[in-house]
């Protein structure tokens, strides 16, 4: 028996390096909850991209649960963590808090065995596709040329860029896209259920001129009708995808079952961790599609390298800022791939206190 002697959960703001908007929102921030977990003299580590009030849910689930455990019942933690949010709810908060310290504890199990996650979790292949993705809806034209070139010029074979806040603009900004990467970079757009089906449907046929393959929450993810009618309409090549806000298994086993999709995403900062994503790549397995990784690249190049039906990962550009700026250990694409780190165990990170100090949350 290994006990988890100490534990720590802090909330870090980070302010973006220029404005960020997508079909839906806009933003000029976002906030890292950072869990660290301690035994036995290895320190660990799990994260979740969400609110400070998820550090505070994680808090108590941290004290209530996870002090003094014994890290080798992780599974009976995870369930443990479920049961303690049940009058809460287990979805949005509450699911992120779970999120976080569940990728500690797998880190802190494969740290203690010496052994980097992708091979404590048991690796299907040795890296994976990474697309670039930003193109944000509120950058000018030169700004969506130069990030989306730049991806393609390093080697990246598939970005994405987000449309929906204009979406009269959006088959304009698709054409410049279109030019800036050339005819052998593949071109996802992502809506953020900006559109109506109707209106989505319109704009997949102007979209094909620019030989775009992947239309990301066309509809909200929560209109599951919504999302099979515009899969239904839309001819091959372009694929359907959505996922993200995804909290549990059922959540994904739903979205499936409706046959909403082509590819799922998962995030494993949303979908009560890592151990929720691998038990919807399961589910994937069984509805035998692809899935795909939603942002937080330096934990998901594990998890896909080890989810059989794992496609690619998203490398979404303010993640990558940020795990590059304040994670040593963090893995740069090569050739549009990720590799992970076999020199290092665990997720192969560690926390840059010092740099980080500047934006702890409250």
């Amino acid at each position: 028996m290994e006990k988890i002697h100490r534990t720590s959960v802090r909330a870090y703001t980070i302010p973006t390096d220029a404005p960020e908007a997508d079909g839906t929102i806009a933003w000029s921030k976002t906030t890292l909850v950072l869990v660290q977990l301690e035994t036995a003299g290895v320190r660990a580590l799990g994260y979740t991209y969400a609110d400070p009030a998820t550090a505070k849910a994680a808090e108590v689930l941290l004290k209530e649960v996870i002090q003094n455990a014994d890290v080798w019942q992780h599974p009976a933690l995870w369930m443990k963590m479920q049961r303690t949010v049940r009058n809460l709810g287990n979805r949005g908060i509450a699911a992120m808090a779970i999120s976080a310290i569940d990728n500690a504890l797998w880190d802190l199990r494969s740290r203690l065995v010496n052994l980097p996650l992708v091979q404590f979790l048991g690796a299907a292949r040795e890296s994976i596709p990474a697309y670039g993705s930003g193109g944000f809806t509120c950058y000018d034209d030169r700004q969506l040329q130069s990030q989306l070139g730049g991806w393609a010029e390093q080697g990246f074979s598939f970005v994405k860029m987000k449309i929906g806040t204009q979406p009269e603009e959006d088959p304009r900004r698709v054409r410049l896209a279109r030019h800036a990467i050339g005819e052998n970079v593949q071109l996802f757009v992502d809506a953020n259920g900006a559109y109506t089906a109707k209106q989505a449907i319109h704009m997949a046929e102007i979209f094909k001129e620019s030989n775009v393959v992947w239309f990301e929450e066309p509809v909200s993810s929560d209109d599951l009708s919504g999302l099979r009618f515009v899969r239904e309409q839309v001819s091959a090549p372009m694929e359907i995808a959505a996922g993200e806000y995804g909290y549990t298994v059922p959540y994904f086993e739903n979205m499936l079952a409706a046959k909403s999709v082509d590819v799922q995403q998962i995030d494993a900062t949303r979908a009560q961790g890592i151990t929720g994503f691998m038990s919807a790549a399961a589910v994937c397995d069984a509805h035998q599609i692809a899935l795909s990784a939603h942002c937080a690249p330096s934990i998901h190049m594990h998890v896909c390298c080890a989810a059989p039906r794992a496609r690619h990962l998203e490398f979404f550009y303010d993640h990558a800022r940020i795990e590059r700026m304040l994670f040593d250990g963090f893995c740069e694409p090569r050739e549009g791939r990720m590799f992970p780190d076999l020199s290092r165990p665990g997720l192969g990170l560690e926390w840059k206190e010092k740099d980080a100090e500047q934006f702890l949350a409250g």
